[in-house]
């Protein structure tokens, strides 16, 4: 039997597991702690370094006091994080300013700088995009993403970039704390778009640093997801309440490892993921990329194989904006069944419950009202850091029920867009894994079917497939698991939804007006919200 502690870092807090791993993977317990996620007026997201490390010692000494599992019977320590974050650290490991999420799209300037001029194809120079291409199947194409994050601190910040060591994601700045060691993991190091993927040149690629300016000796040591990273230090395993020596593992990001704890990390295999963001990802054998729908062939957590990977910026944070705003605010009946002082995530749970409930009293279609879910922009099938959510078509009888149906809907619509959109490169399969916050409600799931067309599976804690890929990497790491494809087996469907062709012609309808309502809205949208 192997114990691994796998942090899942999100974006606005960190859910601490203890995983046993034997004949199948086991959730022992968790626990779970909050930080904040700052956004600012110029289109700034920024979080605090010390409080991830704050929160991630807070929840570690919480779940080893309520288990019976001793520190020195812990195998590995292991990450499933958000992607994309900026987090400059000096020769110690101390963060230097706050972390950029991968929320942030302040960069529009420094991008268009660099990209905008010349023959461009998707706003980016026709040179330095085949260059791109060439190298890593991809190309930088998102404000959001962290190569810009770079050059606005590079611009901007230049006290920062001087005493900058090193250029970490969010589990890397982890890993160093825990470890006092500057690495990166492969899937990683291919989000900043300086990663060379050709076979017999993986790793970074000095043509593509000198090409976007970006200084060489500020990108870490390469390793694999399943590599260990180095060992808990005397200081790190004090304050985390851990034996000193466990080793830390490189671990992966979450685009990378929730579908292997979804138990669909095999070539040809789908899954969609709905949580704070949302995606859907097919796994393949070979890099394809769609530069018109922003969807590319991502590096995975095992050699050879990559991600189709279609992202929307909000999913799973439109729920928590309808908490705040359509029920907790104003809802009665969900106030007096919930104390609005628990916790967030406990929250979050409830509103479930109570959403399942409401939401199926309204009708399919949701009374013709339409929600647009870019509540800070969108990245698939079209980049636009000043798209907004909307409702749209509200009538004197439209009621609050209809609108957080709508707001589920939309979500829903989105995910089928970007799943049609994969469909033109890769075949999606007609069953897909469905997992995430969402995949708690089997209102949501049952909704997400009829409007795709899909069979719908979800497994058990549709919620800790992140921590579960973690623990994963670490029993293929030492030899307790074979591979990726032997992993599947550990991750057994819980539930299976069948698409109701009833109500297929209305959602239809509404999904054929919902593709339309970006493209009419585009110029209102940079008018209302344009950054940089």
């Amino acid at each position: 039997m192997l114990y691994v502690i796998a942090y899942d870092i999100g974006t606005t807090g960190v859910k601490t597991c203890l995983i046993s791993i034997g004949d199948k993977v086991e959730l022992v317990a968790g626990t779970y702690g909050e930080y904040d996620l700052f956004i600012l007026e110029n289109g700034g997201a920024e979080q605090d370094a010390d409080q991830w490390w704050r929160a991630m010692c807070e929840t570690t000494r919480e779940l080893m006091e309520k288990t019976d599992v001793p520190a020195d019977r812990i195998d590995g320590i292991s990450f499933c994080s958000q992607m994309q974050g900026f987090v400059a650290v000096d020769r110690d490991g101390n963060a230097l300013r706050r972390p950029m999420s991968y929320m942030d799209q302040r960069a529009v300037r420094e991008m268009k700088e660099c990209q905008e001029h010349g023959v461009t194809i998707a706003g980016v120079n026709v040179f330095k995009l085949l260059r791109s291409l060439a190298a890593t199947h991809a190309a930088s194409t998102s404000v959001k993403d962290p190569l810009w994050k770079y050059k606005w601190v590079q611009k901007n910040e230049p006290d920062v970039m001087a005493k900058m060591y090193k250029w970490l994601d969010v589990k890397e700045y982890l890993i160093a704390r825990c470890t006092g060691e500057f690495v990166m993991t492969r899937d990683s190091a291919y989000a900043t778009f300086l990663y060379d993927t050709r076979k017999g040149r993986e790793g970074w690629s000095d043509s593509l640093c000198r090409m976007y300016g970006v200084d060489r000796e500020h990108l870490p040591r390469i390793i694999e997801c399943t590599d260990v990273a180095g060992r808990l230090t005397e200081k790190a395993a004090a304050e985390l309440g851990l034996a000193p020596g466990t080793d830390v593992y490189g671990g992966g990001g979450d685009a990378t490892l929730i579908g292997v704890g979804a138990g669909s990390a095999s070539v040809g295999e789908t899954h969609i993921y709905s949580g704070t963001s949302g995606w859907v990802t097919t796994v393949v054998d070979r890099q394809y990329v769609d530069i018109g729908s922003m969807i590319a062939g991502i590096v995975g957590a095992q050699t050879g194989r990559y991600n189709y990977f279609a992202e929307m910026e909000t999913a799973g944070k439109c729920f928590q904006w309808v908490k705040e705003h359509l029920a907790l605010d104003e809802i009665g009946v969900y106030m007096e069944k919930t104390d609005v002082a628990e916790s967030a995530e406990t929250v979050y749970e409830s509103l479930y419950d109570y959403m399942s409930d409401t939401v199926a009293q309204a009708q399919p279609g949701a009374g013709g009202v339409i929600f647009t879910p870019w509540l800070h922009g969108n990245r698939c099938p079209f980049e636009a850091p000043d798209a907004a959510g909307m409702f749209f078509n509200i009538r004197l009888e439209t009621g609050k029920t209809e609108m957080i149906r709508a707001v589920l809907e939309g979500i829903c619509y989105h995910l089928r867009w970007m799943l049609e959109c994969e469909d033109r490169k890769v075949k999606t399969p007609e069953t897909v894994r469905f997992v995430g916050g969402g995949a708690l409600s089997d209102v949501t799931c049952q909704m997400l079917a009829d409007i795709t067309g899909k069979t719908v599976e979800t497994v058990e804690n549709p919620k800790d497939v992140g921590a579960v890929g973690a623990a994963i990497l670490v029993a293929i790491g030492k030899g307790a698991i074979r591979d990726l494809d032997d992993a599947d087996r550990f991750v057994p469907v819980k539930g299976r939804f069948v698409p109701d062709n009833s109500n297929r012609e209305i959602y239809d309808r509404n999904y054929s007006v919902f593709r339309k309502l970006y493209k009419a809205n585009r110029k209102n949208f940079r008018i209302l919200n344009g950054i940089g």
